[in-house]
């Protein structure tokens, strides 16, 4: 479980010089799932097998269990089911395991996961923001607790939310910059390749680059534009 992208590659690379054949390589971290082909494909030159596993739960995972999505033979992965069992939340097998398909559909299942992440993120956000604002409601951390019981929107990540907010109350000296781990770009391009609808990730991503911004380029092209054809003016910003 290491770093997607090169980190990975080089540790591919250097365990197909050093396993045995009929090793197997399980790769637990956050590579994209076309990276999982071209893995399977040099550790299968040396009789290695390769099994991609997309792994949720972050830092509550090794007290809760993980969520895992796992791709590959299915020969393989009934091997390593001890593992993945050790690994997973307890109860019914199907509740916090998925074999999803062949190489590359664990790590697929994990980047769809977390395309869902972001626009839930997001939502949480936006509604915390609006209950900010409202002029009648008076205790909105409170509003939230409340939905995590009983409510449809009720998740674990709104938990998670409220928790910040007893941990600081109004979020007071957190920064407003959202950083993305590419997870979330990688599906809104596979919705794209796949002419899959995905707005909601979109706006969610977007969301994400306008907060690293201290200026928009595209709104003073906007203020200046309204300036040109209507005389609208093009002033200092308002104090926030």
């Amino acid at each position: 479980m290491v770093p997607h992208g090169d980190p990975t590659r080089n540790t591919i690379e250097e365990l197909s010089q050093l396993l045995s054949p009929g090793d197997v390589v399980i790769d637990g971290g956050n590579s994209h799932f076309a990276d999982d082909q071209r893995h399977a494909e040099l550790l299968t030159r040396v009789g290695v097998h390769y099994l991609d596993c997309g792994v949720s739960g972050g830092v509550w995972g090794a007290e809760r269990g993980y969520g895992l999505m796992v791709g590959g033979a299915a020969d393989v992965v009934e091997r390593c089911l001890a593992i993945f069992d050790a690994l997973r939340p307890p109860g019914e097998r199907a509740d916090g395991f998925v074999h999803a398909g062949g190489v590359g559909a664990g790590h697929y299942a994990k980047m769809v996961h977390n395309g869902i992440e972001y626009g839930l993120m997001q939502a949480y956000g936006e509604g915390y923001e609006l209950l900010q604002a409202s002029p009648v409601v008076e205790d909105v951390a409170g509003c939230l607790r409340a939905w995590t019981q009983g409510t449809v929107v009720r998740s674990w990540l709104l938990e998670l939310l409220v928790e910040a907010l007893h941990q600081t109350p109004n979020l007071a000296g957190i920064s407003d910059y959202a950083t993305d781990s590419g997870e979330g770009r990688w599906a809104l391009i596979e919705g794209i390749q796949q002419a899959v609808p995905m707005p909601v990730l979109a706006a969610a991503l977007h969301a994400r680059f306008a907060s690293r911004q201290e200026v928009s380029p595209a709104l003073q092209a906007v203020a200046a534009l309204r300036d040109q054809f209507g005389g609208h003016g093009t002033g200092p910003s308002p104090a926030r």
